[in-house]
């Protein structure tokens, strides 16, 4: 079913393991929602959604605990989210196709969409005011050895938050602000810089200091923290809302999904992907290079994902544009035989993670700067969850199915 909006009749029928009366039943009810199709009015077509739903509460009844262990894995929807909807091998910020987003919006307006549900709200957020680093961020930033970028996160984000009062105020609109904040600060960790300059973007701020040479280079940025922005309930982002369920700040959540996203299985894997880019060097040793993976037995970091069947529309997106902007780029060229030979090999399409790596080495950045892409514009999306979190005022405790000895019997 992954992919696919609608069902007919008789797959929505034998997805439940019901009669063709029972499902009527369910429509009829409101339990399940259904429309006519172009063949005509006789001829309906079944959310696949409601389907789901229903099918899940089938399993709780007959097996919770099998259900309660698939949800981690893959499974069923375990929180209600108005952020992102993945689906028929498309995504969508509030409704909003994020592809589209990608290349008509600006970061600020993106955020301020996922955030509020209101582009225009970014006028207000982000003021176009020179924005400087938090005092006790500044100094020790000047201090420390040079760190990687998600060191300098880690470790400079949460002195951001001890001048920072206003981030206690839970409100949606003051959680906002504070995200506007963090975010800018995160830019200027990044690029190790003190302060924005008069109406500049995130963007803009990234080409500065990254690609001074290279103007272009901006519209790049804005695409790629775009499309990283947010992916539903990925392993960084229920650590964020965790942790914004206990009402912790939201420097605490962001700092929350620094930690998770770093994991070689999450955005870490950016880093694996720059060091097949590394090994290949040259488009002309790209084949060589993955056959040697191939025969190993190792995998090809950067290529299929499950929730994409046909591909990532976010990877080919930010391929299609790096290829356009900079086409005679040494890094495009790579990146290309690199994809070339990764189809060839594993049968799947290359990824986000695989986009970014081709970004930064087409524009010749500084290594780990994928994933500091990827960490900049997914703080975007946590703080996005903490607002519903806050907003949804429960905390996330799920129960533990014990697997281990159980304790002797007491005698007498």
């Amino acid at each position: 079913m992954l992919g696919k909006a609608y069902l007919t009749a008789e797959e929505a029928a034998r997805e439940l393991d019901i009669t063709m009366a029972t499902l009527y039943t369910y429509v009829s009810r409101g339990l399940i929602q259904s429309e006519t199709t172009a063949q005509g009015r006789r001829e309906r077509r079944y959310r696949i959604e409601d389907i789901t739903r229903l099918k899940h509460r089938q399993q709780i009844r007959r097996d919770p605990n099998k259900v309660t262990d698939g949800a981690l894995h893959w499974g069923v929807p375990v929180l209600d989210s108005a952020l992102t909807l993945i689906n028929d091998g498309r995504c969508f910020y509030r409704g909003r196709d994020v592809a589209e987003l990608a290349i008509t919006r600006s970061v600020e307006e993106v955020a301020s969409l996922i955030w509020l549900d209101d582009v225009h709200e970014c006028l207000a957020l982000f003021d176009g005011e020179p924005f400087t680093l938090s005092v006790p961020c500044a100094t020790v930033m000047k201090m420390l050895p040079k760190l990687t970028h998600m060191e300098s996160f880690t470790a400079l984000l949460p002195l951001a938050a001890t001048d920072d009062l206003a981030a206690y105020d839970m409100r949606p609109h003051q959680v906002a602000q504070t995200g506007s904040r963090i975010l800018r600060s995160l830019a200027l960790i990044a690029v190790h810089e003190t302060e924005t300059k008069p109406g500049e973007t995130i963007s803009q701020l990234l080409q500065r200091a990254w690609a001074p040479t290279r103007p272009e280079a901006a519209e790049l940025f804005n695409t790629a923290l775009i499309l990283c922005a947010d992916h539903e309930l990925t392993v960084s982002s229920f650590t964020a809302r965790c942790t914004a369920s206990a009402v912790s700040s939201p420097y605490a959540v962001v700092s929350a999904g620094l930690a998770a996203l770093q994991g070689v299985k999450h955005g870490g894997n950016c880093e694996r992907v720059e060091a097949l880019f590394n090994e290949a060097e040259t488009p002309d040793r790209a084949r060589d290079t993955i056959a040697r993976r191939v025969r190993r037995g190792e995998a090809i970091p950067g290529f299929g994902l499950v929730l994409y069947p046909a591909g990532d529309p976010r990877g080919k997106l930010l391929l299609q544009r790096t290829s356009w902007i900079c086409p005679q780029s040494a890094g495009v060229k790579l990146g290309k035989a690199l994809a070339d030979a990764g189809r060839e090999a594993v049968h799947e399409e290359p990824h986000i993670d695989f986009a970014l790596v081709t970004l930064c080495a087409a524009l010749d950045l500084p290594a780990g700067a994928a994933i500091a892409l990827y960490a900049l514009g997914r703080s975007i999306g946590w703080i996005g969850h903490a607002i519903e979190e806050y907003q949804a005022n429960r905390m996330i405790r799920p129960r533990a199915n014990y697997s281990g000895r159980w304790p002797e019997p007491r005698i007498g």
